[in-house]
């Protein structure tokens, strides 16, 4: 006897004409702005000789990432406040989770590897260039990708097997797990009999019925922290390794090579984690939706500027 939701309602930001007009012409701003930062900085980096190192090899591939990673969220919004429909059906929301779960762990794992980098032309600089080779930094970049692919495939299946029965009304402007999560009317023992029969050491908490909110916080917290435990500790070397260097004139250049890298990942993992790692605490859903709005759309729009501002490489190759 249950009424099936076969679509959602995405809130946003507001309704009403004026402001859904000012809102269509700021997100088109920004959209626009950050495919033109990242395809400049793409084109820059092929085109380029000086540039084919392996530090821009992973520039490349953010730039890729965030193109991917907006055009998945905003075309659809700016859809919906050009024809104010916010209606979004499940099947599309779910394709649209997917893609910017996917994206986003994917950035995560591609910003351990470009901490991974820095750790080796800071600390190795003798060995740099035989160790980070091209077939490496392919490797990486690939492991990057296919790691994002394969750990949100996991709590896009969990979601995927929750009762959706109304009501639909979703505080987000566009599809991420939280906010799904909680519009479920699942009683999710679905998930926890699937769970409890391949763990038995889960069978003691199997009774539990936040259990599935349990399992989808740990392996949002596994695809955050982990990348953020490879960052920090590459960090911890970096800045061991600059102390130690007997020149203030070496310790600027080596802290200067890595000074852009660590703007983007403090941005990136202060807006992303304390959305996702703070999703169950009293924070309200609107400041959520303004913390998730700050890394979706302000922090793929800063980046290229963060990696082309005072970047002497490519404000050479510009002028070339």
């Amino acid at each position: 006897n249950k009424t099936v939701v076969t679509e959602f309602i995405l809130l946003g930001f507001g309704n009403g004409l004026e402001l859904d007009s000012f809102l269509f012409l700021i997100f088109l701003s920004i959209y626009i702005a950050i495919i033109t930062g990242n395809i400049f900085i793409i084109v820059l980096r092929v085109v380029n000789q000086h540039l084919h190192t392996p530090m821009y090899f992973f520039l490349g591939n953010l730039a890729c990432l965030e193109i991917c990673y907006y055009s998945n969220i905003l075309p659809r919004t700016l859809l919906s406040y050009l024809d104010g429909e916010k209606n979004i059906s499940v099947n599309e929301c779910f394709t649209q989770y997917y893609f910017f779960g996917c994206l986003a762990a994917a950035e995560c794992y591609l910003l351990a590897v470009m901490s991974y980098d820095r750790y080796l032309a800071v600390c190795k600089p003798l060995r740099y260039p035989s160790r980070m080779n091209g077939k490496l930094c392919l490797q990486l970049g690939a492991v990057s990708w296919i790691s994002g692919i394969l750990s949100n495939s996991i709590l896009t299946f969990l979601i995927s097997n929750l009762d959706f029965c109304g009501p639909n009304e979703m505080e987000h402007f566009f599809c991420d797990s939280f906010p799904m999560i909680k519009l479920s009317c699942s009683d999710t023992h679905v998930i926890e009999h699937f769970f409890c029969d391949i763990t038995p050491i889960l069978d003691l908490v199997c009774s539990d019925t936040y259990i599935f909110k349990l399992l989808v916080f740990i392996a949002t917290l596994i695809i955050i922290l982990i990348p953020f435990i490879l960052i920090a500790a590459s960090y911890i070397q970096i800045i061991h390794t600059i102390l130690q260097m007997p020149s203030a004139e070496g310790r600027r250049k080596a802290f200067f090579t890595c000074n852009a890298h660590l703007v983007v990942v403090t941005l990136f993992y202060c807006t992303t984690g304390l959305v996702h790692l703070k999703a169950k605490s009293s924070l309200l859903a609107k400041s959520r939706k303004l913390m998730a709005l700050s890394y979706t759309v302000v922090t793929p729009m800063l980046n290229p500027i963060i990696y082309t501002l005072r970047n002497k490489e490519v404000n050479h190759a510009l002028k070339k």
